[in-house]
């Protein structure tokens, strides 16, 4: 079974993450019974279940994003000033 990273999993809500820690216990015994066909279709219901984490990641990348651009063109901004 493959975890997801640990950032997407501190964006996980509390069912998430207890339903993924779940997931990942059913994956793990299914692989020790050599089960891989049955850990194969446990590893895509944790695909879906961590998108939504996923997307939360991204919009803080994004905000993050912007604000450093914000930061920038202030910067920008109050050396033109400066000089003028």
């Amino acid at each position: 079974m493959r975890h997801c990273s640990v950032q997407v999993r501190g964006l996980l809500t509390r069912d998430e993450l207890d339903r993924y820690n779940a997931l990942m216990e059913v994956g793990s015994y299914l692989e020790s019974q050599e089960r891989y066909d049955l850990a194969y279709t446990v590893q895509k219901e944790v695909d879906i279940l961590i998108m939504p984490a996923i997307e939360r990641l991204k919009d803080k990348g994004r905000a993050r994003d912007l604000a450093t651009a914000e930061f920038l063109e202030s910067l920008n901004k109050k050396e033109d000033d400066e000089q003028a």
